[in-house]
């Protein structure tokens, strides 16, 4: 077994444990992820799937889970417990073993009048937006990214390195639905740039509901089964 399956199988068995000593059902399921964009899910077979990072959370926080998943629970205490679930920044526990190495970029000719337009829409939203605070920034388009929208890559100084847009994206959804992630992913630069961390916490949601985007583009919790 791979270093990697023993750290996850660990975080696997500590988070269940914790969880069943704040109220969870000890014959449910539990099975850890690695997935930034859906941090809680029930699958259509009633197993919880969370992210491994909860494993290192809080008390109140677990409790939260155990809240969130739990049939007939008041909407306003539902949506208080999906708020202290994406505030907790997971990422800075999660335990990976090794970095995938990215692929190198390739430029296609014929993403030009495309990537045109993304450099004209990043300008018009940082003016709009931003005050035109914003720093410009590359941007590009993958024929690789076929789950993700789009992403922002950050340089070895926690700044802004490149913003890329999936192709099958621009293609399938059509431009107002790439503006709103070009947004989405501008939020994220104005909080590197602003020394903030770049996560989908309590400030990205802040922001996001300013710039008029939905707070959970790229971070959806669902009660029933995933859906990003």
């Amino acid at each position: 077994m791979s270093r990697r399956s023993e750290s996850l199988r660990a975080d696997n068995w500590l988070l269940k444990k914790r969880l069943a000593e704040h109220g969870l059902d000890a014959e449910r399921e539990v099975e850890v992820h690695e997935n930034h964009r859906v941090m809680v899910s029930v699958s259509a077979r009633g197993v919880l799937r969370l992210h491994r990072g909860y494993a290192y959370a809080g008390d109140h926080i677990l409790k939260a889970v155990v809240v969130f998943i739990t049939p007939g629970i008041r909407k306003a205490e539902t949506k208080t417990a999906r708020r202290i679930l994406l505030d907790f920044p997971v990422e800075a526990y999660s335990k990976r073993v090794q970095v995938r190495k990215r692929l190198p970029y390739i430029y296609r000719p014929e993403d030009a009048t495309d990537i045109s337009r993304l450099e004209r829409l990043h300008s018009e939203l940082n003016e709009l937006h931003f005050a035109s605070s914003l720093h410009r920034v590359p941007l590009r388009i993958s024929h690789r990214m076929k789950r993700k929208l789009g992403e922002i890559t950050l340089d070895g100084n926690s700044q802004p390195g490149v913003i890329t847009i999936g192709r099958l994206h621009i293609d399938r959804d059509g431009w107002t639905q790439v503006m709103a992630t070009l947004l989405h992913e501008m939020v994220h630069q104005w909080q590197a740039e602003s020394g903030i961390t770049v996560d989908h916490g309590k400030k990205f949601h802040s922001k996001a509901i300013e710039v008029g985007i939905p707070a959970s583009a790229s971070r959806r919790v669902s009660r029933q089964r995933k859906t990003e």
